[in-house]
């Protein structure tokens, strides 16, 4: 069974595209920490980010670098933070996050609920940035 990402990839599921390439899509994290919360999975689906082969291991941040550059321009913070948790969806995956402290990576956190309209405007605000 296609993880939720995969369908998510597919076009099976909506989301909050705002990169992809041949290998990887990166779209908005629904339940975000912080605006510009965003998730970089690989096209392929493989459930932890060690069993990626070392191209893709490498390609994955090479193409991470731009969209986090974009997070930082849209959203005001002390920088991007990476996070790979990978026990939630059985499918490798980056979490970009906008942070000024090391707490903002906190998992734990209560998450951001923001409504369709507002996702679309994040969207819009990190693809505005994106070179």
């Amino acid at each position: 069974m296609p993880s939720i990402f995969s369908r998510i990839i597919a076009g099976e599921i909506p989301s909050y595209k705002i990169a992809e390439n041949e290998h990887f899509y990166a779209f908005l994290d629904v339940f975000p920490m912080a605006l510009g919360h965003t998730l970089v999975v690989p096209k392929l689906e493989t459930d932890y980010i060690f069993d990626l082969n070392d191209e893709f291991l490498s390609e994955i941040l090479v193409f991470a670098k731009p969209i986090a550059k974009a997070i930082e321009q849209a959203f005001p913070c002390e920088r991007c933070g990476l996070s790979v948790i990978g026990l939630e969806v059985p499918h490798a995956h980056l979490h970009i996050v906008p942070i000024n402290s090391a707490d903002d990576l906190n998992f734990t956190r209560s998450k951001l609920k923001l409504n369709a309209e507002e996702l679309k405007e994040v969207q819009e605000k990190i693809r505005q940035h994106l070179i």
